[in-house]
Formats: structure tokens, sequence, C-alpha cells
């Protein structure tokens, strides 16, 4: 072979290599190993132009769960702790909160004083802290509060305790022609003001759940009053049926962590086509929280069992991340 032809072939051979390199330098807080290759395997077949399993652009929709999918959700959701520390605002403008449950429990820091008022309770907390004003007034009260908020084991804002694999594998998505979606327990309209900022995914990408709403004209002013009625829950059976209204394509890709996402996953690959399915297990106490079966948030337990019967993936925290958070 000549010193031209040589050269050549090593400059082809280089050429072929890149794009593996280029995909594991996409995915750099994923340690190699089956999950990683997983997800660049699905990636590359919905990817590639001419190949049998190629998606079209306009359907590669990829969702992900919010609350111990992209950030933490121990030891209480994010916005359970935004709703605690409203009650704790507002208390000096209703002295009857400090003898009327669930009020007085929140007051008190009794926590499984608050769990024993159940779902009727967290409705009448939600009521008082979410409702009474108008959309634009709850939005900027939402991001002033998570701006400043701070996880309480760790001391960090909450918006530096996202999960840098997965802000890794939004971005992979994205450059590979998907469309990325948030579906959340969470409300809608307590993520949408900082979702952009914090995970480059645009408000109008956002699936969650609502409480009720109506139009107003105040003073010549058009406004959208918020009401103390929830409208829809955005969880288990709930979530494909958030995707359906809000997004209207099912799903190729869906990530998750708990039970509740189970439906969600269920459907995004029930179609037939390529698809692919993930769910987070926090197994690292060291680094994160260590939790699944038993946990009163998050819980993981039919998933565990049943997802790696539907071909799921299911990520391990401990071995399959580098690192948890962003440096």
């Amino acid at each position: 072979m000549s010193f031209v032809h040589g050269i050549a072939a090593g400059v082809a051979f280089f050429l072929t290599l890149a794009p593996l390199i280029s995909r594991a330098d996409d995915l750099p807080s994923w340690n190699d190993g089956a999950t990683k290759q997983a997800i660049v395997d699905f990636v590359a077949r919905v990817s590639s132009e001419g190949g049998d399993h190629f998606v079209d652009p306009a359907e590669r929709v990829a969702v992900f769960d919010n609350d111990g999918t992209l950030w933490g959700e121990q030891p209480m959701y994010v916005q359970l702790a935004f709703v605690l520390d409203r009650i704790k605002s507002l208390a000096p403008q209703h002295p009857d909160w400090k003898d009327a449950e669930p009020f007085k429990s929140v007051l008190a820091g009794d926590i499984s004083g608050l769990a024993s008022s159940g779902e009727r309770g967290l409705m009448q907390l939600v009521g008082a802290t979410h409702a009474g004003m108008t959309s634009d007034e709850f939005a900027k009260i939402a991001s002033d509060w998570i701006t400043t908020a701070k996880h309480p084991k760790t001391g960090k804002l909450y918006t530096s305790m996202v999960y840098q694999p997965m802000l890794e594998l939004i971005s992979y998505l994205k450059a590979n022609g998907f469309e990325v979606f948030i579906v959340s327990g969470g409300g809608i309209e307590f993520m949408r003001p900082w979702v952009e900022q914090v995970y480059g995914i645009p408000p109008q990408n956002v699936v969650g759940s609502s409480i009720k709403s109506k139009y107003e004209v105040n003073d010549g002013k058009p406004e959208i009053v918020r009401l103390p009625e929830i409208d829809f829950v955005d969880d288990g059976s709930g979530k494909p049926i958030g995707v359906y209204t809000h997004i209207g394509r099912r799903p190729i890709a869906a990530f998750g962590n708990s039970d509740g996402d189970f439906q969600m996953l269920e459907w995004a690959t029930s179609s037939g086509g390529s698809s692919f399915a993930m769910i987070v297990h926090h197994d690292d106490a060291d680094r994160e929280f260590a939790y699944d079966r038993e946990s009163n948030f998050g819980r993981l337990d039919k998933g565990l069992t049943e997802g790696p019967k539907h071909g799921w993936t299911i990520v391990s925290m401990k071995t399959d991340w580098k690192q948890i958070y962003p440096e």
C-alpha cells in the first residue's frame, strides 16, 4: 500500500469511528454498559434514515416524568415543600389556621398529622396556596420561590440538584431530532415558570396536574383567575390522558421512576413500532437516596417487577451514573 493510500485508509477508518466517539461523548456522566448502550442503540435505530426502524422527526416524541426522574423527590416532593412554605408565610393572615387541620399540623411541623389528613387535607392546602390569584401572580410566586428554596438535607438550591445524566439525555435526544416534554404529577403552573431555565424545555412542553381557572376582566384588564378546585390530576392513568390531550401524539420514548409513571411507559411502548422506556431506580444511598417499594414518595414496586418483562430499561443510579448532580 502506498503512503497516500495508507493515509486515505486511516482517514476513512477514523471517520467510521467518529460517530461512535461523538455518541459516547454526548453522555459523559453515564458509565459504559448495557444501559447506556440501550439508549444509544435506540436513538441510532430511529434516527438512521433508510433503516428499517427509522421514525420521522415529527413523530420522535419523548416524555419525562419530573419528580424523581429529572430531580429529587426525597424527603418530600419539591412542590409539597413549596406548599408548606406558603402556608407558613400566609399564616399571619389566617389566625384560625393554628386550630384547624391540616393547617395546624403544617404550622406545628407535624408531618404525621399532615399525612393523616389524607387527600382531602392536601386539596385544602393546595386551594389555600395555589388559588385566589391571577395566573401571572402565581407564576411570579412560584418563580421567586424556586430561585431561593433549598433542600433540607444538602442546603443546596433545588434547581442545582437536578440529575446531570438526565440533562445530558435530554440534550442528546434533542440533538437527534426528538421533541422533549415533561409529563409530571406536579402542577403544570408550578413548573412552567422555571423549566426552560433549568432543563432547557419550553413551558409549552409541560404537561401536569392543574386546578380550575376562569377568565375575568377587572378594571379593563383581562386576567386568568385561579380557583380552589382540582381540574386534572396527571398521575397514573392520567398521564397517558394528559399526553393525548396536550401533545396529540403517542411518545416513542418515555422516562419515569415510579409506579405513577407505569401507564405512561406502558402506553408509549404498546404501539408495535420502535419504542423505548426507562425507569430510574434510586439505589444510591451514599450520593442521593435509596428507596423503592415501600417509599411514601416515588414508590416503585410494580414497575420494578413488571418493567423488565415489558423490555423496559432499569437504570441503577449507583452503577450507571458517574455523577448525580451538575458540578
